[in-house]
């Protein structure tokens, strides 16, 4: 949305949202609402995402407090502030090693929270970062790695969240007695009809 605002001169593909949030933006509230936004997203996530070490939690609070940063601090019409340059390092290597302190070590987990899908997401990660810095020494798509790799980044906790829900899912056929021991469904429905003719 904050794209369609802009003038014809700005491209997506070449120019960063910084600069739709920066001082020479059209309409910066948009795109400065939009990453206050992303920030708190993060800050929520981390209070709620219970599942995964406190220092994953720690990490993606600093990356909610770095969007925030970043969103407090926009881009003069040339150049880049130092405060806001530290904000987006701080932001970007803090997301993308978040995946590798996301992974858990007790069972039940996923393939994804494994030790195996947790290095491998990072290893990703931290490939776009690479390939969005060698972009910022004049490359010709700065805008379009800058986009791809903020857009999976910012749906991994999303998808953690979903993944630590479904191993926490009791499995099929199986259910939870008084005492809190596990137990089979079709034997539970069976000491239920015992109960009900007892009576």
């Amino acid at each position: 949305m904050a794209g369609t605002l802009q003038p014809a001169s700005y491209s997506p593909v070449r120019s960063t949202i910084s600069v739709m949030a920066g001082q020479a933006g059209t309409d910066r509230w948009v795109m400065t609402g939009g990453i206050v936004l992303t920030g708190g997203c993060y800050l929520v996530t981390a209070a709620g995402l219970t599942g995964v070490r406190a220092a994953a939690r720690a990490l993606l609070a600093v990356a909610g407090l770095a969007g925030i940063g970043i969103a407090a601090s926009p881009e003069p019409a040339r150049g880049a502030t130092p405060r806001h340059l530290a904000w987006t390092m701080l932001g970007a290597v803090t997301i993308a090693v978040w995946p590798a302190f996301a992974a858990r070590r007790a069972a039940p987990r996923s393939l994804i929270l494994g030790g195996c899908g947790s290095a491998a997401v990072t290893a990703v990660f931290v490939a776009l970062l690479g390939w969005l810095l060698a972009e910022t020494r004049d490359g010709s798509v700065l805008g379009l790695a800058e986009r791809l790799t903020i857009s999976i980044q910012t749906c991994w906790p999303f998808i953690v969240a979903v993944a630590l829900r479904r191993t926490r899912r009791p499995r099929p056929g199986l259910a939870t007695g008084g005492s809190g021991a596990v137990t089979d469904g079709a034997t539970a429905r069976a000491r239920a009809r015992g109960r009900r003719q007892d009576r």
